[in-house]
């Protein structure tokens, strides 16, 4: 079994503002070697929701999105608010870090699909109320806010009336095992009702890399404490065939585990 030791890997509660520097911190330095990595699987005019290669071309769950105003949370690359570009939609994206709106650029260019790219706080968008059909995030903002009650709160600000907020994140349940994908990764370590934040720190003691963790239950809390109405939960299975392994997914641990889960919501008429 492989559970991790180094000293520089932990738990510890972590607030907003120290979530919001590690992450920009991070993303800022790993947006290029994240790209060389997954960019390929992604796509760079592609919508895919996680891992398990779910991609909204087949699973339509923004519905039409022709016309309609779409806003991406934590876009990275901002590969799925090119597809939606291409689907007809009016397309904001946004994400914390600059080193994944420069990644972001280059692909505007190197496309020729343009988006509107914005730097922001997923927890106070520059975005005014009720002026958004349908909000999105793929792996986006929602593992790395410290306080995602206030992320849903302004997902639903932002939101039309009958508008839809559908992330896709971490499957809780991931946060009982170890990051593996192979058969160490099928053996409990982690009290998944720990909900301190999962952290790498430098030397010094310095959040470089935080995901945060909530349960089922939390998730959905803060859902309706938002004033959302969830519709669905989606546990993507690891589908035939697929054995690109990403993390601590991959084809042996998919079979028995869902490492995703993406939570469909609507703001009430």
């Amino acid at each position: 079994m492989t559970i991790p030791t180094d000293p520089s890997y932990g738990y510890t509660e972590m607030d907003s503002e120290d979530a919001r520097a590690a992450s920009r911190h991070y993303w800022d330095n790993e947006a290029p070697a994240y790209y060389a990595e997954h960019g390929e699987f992604l796509g760079d005019v592609d919508f895919c929701w996680c891992p398990e290669g779910l991609r909204e071309s087949d699973v339509r769950l923004l519905g039409d999105v022709s016309g309609r105003v779409v806003l991406e949370i934590g876009c990275g690359g901002a590969q799925c608010a090119r597809w939606l570009a291409t689907q007809g939609a009016t397309v904001i994206a946004t994400d914390l870090s600059a080193g994944q709106l420069a990644q972001a650029r280059r692909l505007n260019e190197d496309t020729g699909v343009p988006v509107p790219l914005v730097q922001a706080d997923a927890i106070t968008l520059p975005v005014r109320s009720e002026s958004i059909d349908i909000a999105c995030s793929a792996f986006g903002a929602v593992p790395f806010v410290a306080d995602s009650l206030a992320l849903m709160r302004e997902a639903a600000r932002v939101l039309r009336p009958g508008g839809r907020w559908i992330f896709s994140t971490t499957h809780p349940f991931v946060w009982c095992l170890p990051d593996a994908p192979d058969a160490n990764g099928l053996v409990v370590f982690h009290s998944y009702f720990d909900r301190r934040a999962y952290t790498e720190h430098s030397a010094a003691g310095e959040p470089l890399y935080i995901e945060a963790h909530r349960t089922m239950g939390d998730r959905i809390r803060e859902i309706v404490a938002a004033g959302l109405v969830l519709v669905d939960v989606i546990e993507p299975e690891w589908p035939e065939g697929h054995d690109q392994v990403w993390g601590q997914w991959g084809p042996l641990r998919g079979q028995f585990v869902p490492s995703t889960s993406i939570f469909v919501t609507a703001k009430p008429h």
